[in-house]
Formats: structure tokens, sequence, C-alpha cells
């Protein structure tokens, strides 16, 4: 069966790509002779540039003799010639110091570790929570604030920890509290967030034969919990515009809409995981707004829960070899402190 690409073809393919990364500009022969040590004449660079091109894996901008990576290019890349190693020992460093941090919930973890990565990669991180719907009740607990209020907190098999405050228009007493607490521990404990829905308030109006007046307001305010939409964290998003591929009105108007659509970033980081690492590269997806992007994420598990996904929006012209280097580190440092606390 005939290979793909030959050695000689990769490695020059490999060097254009890290080339282009590096300066942002359309790669030449002379570039590649001069900065790789390659061991092939200017001449077979360029023949083999030429076919590179023919192929696929190039592109020829109008206005440059050199060339650039196509989106077939840096898939290759990705899944043939990338260096997954490439992190820093102060890069490590930065990351323990960060994660080892002393924090209470799962989704302010989440926060310190998309922040760390966009720190260190230079790109905008985003991050999104599992499905609050679908996470299962581990602790559910009603506390008396007055007489005609209550603060409910809902803890989660995912570490998700959700207050809400229940006012009354009558009186309501320690015991009936204690007897709202105990029923719905037994009843809801190990279930999903959505089983609190109207067949659970005419089961508790029949068990407690309370008035609707009590009932109503706890299944209420519960709800909006859970039909909350999963949360999305972004940090460095001003970073994207420092890059020169911005300097495009199109490209930065893409970025900001791309962004501004939650229901769209949502589908992109809950989809595919194959792998640990997953890499979308510019029109792989069906979206038209990310034909001039990369997206790479890693799904945030632990002990079999999802903790919801992280990842990083950039150019196509990514250093896909730093981004995955760091994820990998941050994902297998987000694993250890959960289980830490476990």
């Amino acid at each position: 069966m005939k290979k793909v690409l030959d050695d000689r073809k990769k490695r020059i393919l490999q060097a254009i790509v890290d080339e282009y990364i590096a300066t942002a500009e359309p790669v030449s022969s002379g570039a590649i002779t001069q900065n790789y040590d390659l061991d092939f004449s200017s001449a077979t660079i360029r023949n083999e540039m030429a076919e590179l091109e023919k192929r696929g894996y190039l592109d020829k901008p109008h206005t440059s003799s050199g060339r650039v990576p196509s989106a077939k290019g840096y898939r290759f890349y990705v899944d043939e010639l990338l260096k997954d190693d490439n992190i820093s020992v102060e890069e490590i460093k930065y990351i323990q110091s960060k994660l080892s941090q002393k924090v209470n919930e799962i989704e302010e973890l989440t926060k310190v570790a998309t922040t760390t990565l966009s720190e260190i990669t230079h790109y905008t991180s985003v991050a999104v929570g599992p499905k609050t719907k679908l996470q299962l009740i581990e602790e559910i607990k009603f506390v008396l604030l007055g007489s005609r209020m209550l603060m409910a907190v809902i803890v989660t098999d995912r570490g998700l920890v959700k207050e809400t405050i229940i006012k009354f228009e009558k009186d309501i007493t320690e015991s009936q509290v204690e007897t709202i607490n105990n029923l719905f521990r037994n009843k809801l404990t190990g279930k999903p967030l959505d089983r609190i829905d109207k067949p659970m308030e005419e089961y508790l109006m029949a068990e407690l034969n309370y008035s609707i007046d009590v009932i109503k307001p706890i299944i209420e305010q519960i709800n909006k919990i859970v039909e909350e939409e999963e949360q999305i964290y972004l940090e460095g998003t001003n970073k994207a515009f420092e890059l020169p591929e911005f300097k495009s009105l199109n490209v930065a108007k893409n970025f900001i809409n791309l962004l501004d659509t939650k229901e769209v970033m949502v589908d992109i980081l809950n989809s595919g995981f194959a792998k640990d690492i997953n890499v979308y590269i510019g029109d792989e997806t069906d979206n038209e707004e990310l034909r001039d992007f990369s997206i790479v994420t890693f799904k945030h598990k632990v002990g079999g829960k999802d903790l919801g996904t992280i990842g990083i929006i950039g150019p196509k012209r990514m250093d896909y070899s730093k981004v995955i280097s760091v994820m990998k580190y941050l994902s297998k440092k987000l694993k250890d402190e959960e289980e830490k606390n476990l």
C-alpha cells in the first residue's frame, strides 16, 4: 500500500508548518533551507513543496511565492508529525502552583484551569460545565432563614453546588422544614435533577399534606436551577486580537460572533471526544464561522464522571504542539487534584 507521504515530504511539511506557525509569513524553499537542517537542496525542497501543494497539503497565496499549510496539511501535521511534550519545567511548575490553590467547588477549579491554559498558551480558552439537569443529586438540604424564607442547597455528583432562596406568603415552621428535608432526601438522593418536576410536586403535596403555598414555591425555585443552561467561561479573549490573522475585519467579526453564540460554543465543546485531546481545524465542522479557526478540547473527567469540557480557540495557525502538550499535562493534574478530594 502506498504511503500517504514519504519521509522526505513529511520532514519538509513539518518544517513548513513549524515555520509558518512561528512567523505567520508564507514559507519559501529558501527559508526552509536556511532555518532547518534537512540535508536537501533548495531545488529538491522547491519541487517537494510543489508536489505537496498539488496534493492539497499546502496553499499558495496569490500575493506571495511562498506556501502556507492548508487545513489538510494542518490535519496531517497534528495526526502524524506533532510532538506533544512541548512544555517547559517553568510551565509545569506554574500549572502545579495554580491548581494547588484551595478551591471548594468544581466550577471554581474549572475557572482556574481555564485561566491558566490561556495564560500559558496565549490563546483564548473556553470551558463549559456538564449539563445541569443530567447530574445526580448527591445532597439536597433546606435551611430556615426566617418564618417565610428558606435556603435550598443542592450538591450534585459532579461537584456542582447550587444555592437558592425560596420565599413564602405564609409562615413555615422548623418542623415542616425537617419533614421536607427528610422527604426530599429519601425521594431524590441519587436521582437526576430533572426528576424535580410536576409529578414530584403532586407527590409532595399528597405525602406532606401541605398547602400549595408551601410546595409550589419550592418546586418552582428548584426548577429554575434545573433549567439553567450550561455555564460557559471565557478567558483571554483579548489575546486573539494580538494575532496577525485578526487584522482581517472578517476574521475578527467571525470570532466575536462565535464567542457570542452560546449554543454553537456548547455544541462544539460537547461534540466528539473520540480521543483524550480533540482537534477541530477550520471547516472540519459544519459551522461557517469556524472556517478560519481551530479548536482543541479535552474532557474533564474524574472517576468516569463528566465534569465539563475545556478548550482553546485560535487561528488555524495555532501552535498545536504547545497547546496539546499543555492540555495533556493540565488534564492529568486536574484529575489528580479532583481525586484528592474524592
